[in-house]
């Protein structure tokens, strides 16, 4: 028994599945995950590495960003501090040493791709991520009091693209931090609030 992260799709998108008790009959149960790759046991972490860059290819296939020499990294940069500098921590090795921005004239902005009618392959991720256990739900009877959300039976990347154009769901991804799960928050998705915004 116990728990498995599992990677779901072409996309590979996390998710956690629980074993039950076999005396339930029940099958695994599938939550979401975004704890990354150190809940997965079938991962490699090396830290000296960095982690894994999930999203490199999907940013450079869309042709609208550059690589340009960034400054030099300063210790305090990394919460480095005291007489020496290395706050007793060594320094990474393998910083970004040429980070990625927009071309001119160019926006990488989620909500700019849902504007245009693009679906990025973050909205698709989303639509995987958010249809955990709506299969289960199809037949549940909606009588409470919706307030306005409109959560549809089944979560489509048209669906995502939609909200995030409209302004009713952001999904935070920095094009510098390719490593991070796509995520939507917003009323109409599973995640509602992040304490980092």
């Amino acid at each position: 028994r116990g728990s498995k992260k599992v990677h779901v799709g072409p996309l590979g998108v996390a998710m956690r599945e629980i074993h039950l008790d076999p005396s339930s009959g029940e099958p695994p149960l599938r939550v979401y995950d975004p704890s990354g790759p150190y809940t997965d046991a079938n991962a490699r972490i090396d830290i000296m590495a960095g982690l894994p860059q999930l999203r490199r290819q999907w940013i450079e296939a869309r042709g609208d960003v550059e690589a340009y020499d960034g400054r030099e990294l300063r210790p305090e940069d990394n919460g480095q501090l005291g007489p020496d500098r290395s706050g007793g921590v060594p320094q990474f090795p393998n910083p970004i040493r040429r980070p990625l921005r927009a071309k001119p004239g160019m926006n990488l902005g989620q909500m700019h791709y849902a504007r245009r009618g693009i679906i990025t392959p973050e909205m698709e991720y989303v639509a995987t991520r958010e249809n955990l256990g709506r299969e289960m739900l199809k037949d549940y009877k909606r009588d409470g009091e919706s307030f306005g959300a409109s959560i549809p039976d089944y979560v489509t990347p048209e669906f995502v693209r939609d909200e995030v154009a409209r302004g009713r769901a952001i999904i935070p991804n920095n094009v510098n931090h390719p490593e991070s799960e796509p995520m939507a928050i917003g009323r109409n998705f599973l995640v509602k609030i992040n304490a980092n915004i």
